[in-house]
């Protein structure tokens, strides 16, 4: 597959990366053309501006803090002549414990950016860091982590859950863009809930302390 990734941080490196490994062709651009320069040297794929990487292939990864996605995509024309690729989908980096404005609006992330591009958005990899990514596979003693994708085509959500499988990860399908803003929100949460020393899974029970009744 053809990946083309719009940023060239921690994210756009831990998930280009594997994915370069695993066979597939990526493209990172970013607005520093030397660091884009320097993940594809590290990588052995390519670089280029921003504008190549969202018409680069089959999928477009916009692995960007959201309070830069705005002028990226000005800079690429918000009509989405870009972006707006056959599964492209986008990547909100959660790396700190605060909602962005929209939210508060009640609109999501991903809803915002495919409204503004009419791309088929496919929300997904925002609810951990770049370390869990770079593990060869993401897995732990109980088990493959499992990664939530919200979205509304069904091909696009199809060619991501690829790219989620080609990590050694599991994708698990939670509804649609509508669901998006609750997967950021919890992502927001659970993140307060890692700095602060917290393990999010003391929240819960196994399920079937949830779903069989209390005998006594």
């Amino acid at each position: 597959m053809r990946i083309g990734i719009i940023g060239t941080g921690n994210m756009a490196d831990a998930l280009g990366g594997r994915w370069a490994a695993a066979g597939h062709r990526v493209l990172f651009g970013g607005r520093s053309p030397e660091r884009a320069r320097a993940l594809a040297d590290r990588t052995g794929q390519s670089a280029g501006t921003l504008r190549d990487a969202a018409g680069f292939g089959d999928a477009v990864l916009l692995a960007l803090p959201y309070d830069a996605v705005a002028g990226v995509l000005a800079a690429l024309g918000a009509d989405g002549g870009s972006a707006a690729r056959p599964g492209a989908r986008r990547l909100h980096p959660c790396r700190r414990p605060r909602l962005p404005a929209h939210h508060r609006h009640g609109t999501g992330a991903a809803r915002t950016i495919a409204d503004a591009t009419g791309a088929r958005v496919v929300k997904a990899f925002n609810h951990l860091p770049d370390a869990v990514w770079r593990r060869l596979p993401p897995a732990f003693a109980e088990g493959p982590v499992a990664v939530p994708l919200c979205g509304d085509d069904p091909a696009a959500l199809e060619r991501v859950a690829t790219l989620v499988r080609d990590l050694g990860c599991v994708p698990l399908p939670v509804g649609g863009l509508d669901r998006a803003a609750y997967l950021e929100a919890t992502t927001a949460f659970l993140i307060g809930l890692w700095h602060s020393g917290h393990d999010p899974r003391s929240l819960l029970p196994p399920f079937e302390a949830v779903t069989a009744p209390d005998r006594g």
